[in-house]
């Protein structure tokens, strides 16, 4: 299979394909999830949380993200690789620059920043410097304390539309693909449909373009409990491999994510 890089899933967005993605921070799994037809793989800072036991994304440092990511990058031939940038790891445009060199070098394909317009010049000169990125709107977790805690964002009409249009900025600041994570499915939907890169969503609904998911969920191994949002696939069909099929036909046929794990 040819390898997926941003211009595949561009494709795949006007094409009307549906796309998905998987956290990895391993070289054994990343390449089960990449042998069975993931698409994209995605070195998170949730990390603190389900392998490192923090109750927030926080603690995490650019050595644990690249560190992960060079394991990860190991273990695939074909998916598109992308790294999260930890808390305060862009909180200037110096900084962002420094860092995401650190990822790419470890072999990211792109990177991931949590922020709406305040990032957009981080956004430009990344993007201009070669090393593409992925926004994230909505809930972002390294925000958690701003929110008062993990909260679905974007159910009244001013944050509804402050969510549209900083979506709109950061694709005209040069952003390759959009994370929307905990908002309601129709706003998720507009935003889909405004943007003409690829929308990941993560508890948004079925009518983004892909469908990203934290692997311990899917195999209903995290600790605590699974979010609304998510699905315990291994449960569903008894065997990793499986699992993965299973999610990625979800996906595809529109079954996943269902009305329960939506929010209205």
């Amino acid at each position: 299979m040819s390898k997926v890089t941003s211009s595949t899933l561009l494709k795949f967005k006007q094409e009307g394909k549906k796309f998905t993605a998987l956290t990895a921070y391993d070289a054994s799994f990343a390449g089960a999830f990449d042998s069975e037809g993931i698409d994209v793989l995605l070195v998170g800072d949730s990390l603190g949380m389900v392998l490192q036991g923090h109750s927030d994304t926080l603690p995490v440092t650019v050595d644990d993200i690249a560190y992960h990511t060079r394991c990860v990058r190991q273990g695939i031939e074909r998916c598109l690789l992308i790294a999260d940038m930890p808390f305060m790891s862009y909180a200037t445009v110096e900084q962002t620059l420094t860092n995401a060199t650190v990822l790419m070098q470890a072999g990211a394909n792109m990177v991931k920043v949590e922020g709406g317009k305040w990032l957009l010049e981080s956004v430009t000169q990344l993007t201009e410097r070669g090393i593409p990125v992925c926004a994230h709107l909505g809930l972002t977790p390294q925000s958690v304390n701003v929110f008062g805690g993990f909260k679905v964002q974007g159910r009244d009409s001013d944050n509804a539309q402050r969510i549209l249009d900083e979506a709109k900025a950061l694709e005209a600041a040069g952003a390759q693909l959009l994370v929307l994570e905990c908002i309601p499915a129709t706003l998720a939907k507009a935003i889909t449909q405004a943007l003409t890169i690829p929308v990941i969503g993560i508890g948004a609904g079925n009518d983004t373009d892909g469908q990203i998911l934290v692997m311990h969920d899917v195999l209903g191994i995290s600790s605590g409990y699974i979010p609304r949002f998510s699905k315990n696939y291994l449960k569903q069909t008894g065997e990793i491999r499986a699992a993965v099929r299973a999610y990625i036909e979800e996906v595809a046929n529109g079954t996943f994510p269902a009305e329960e794990h939506t929010f209205n």
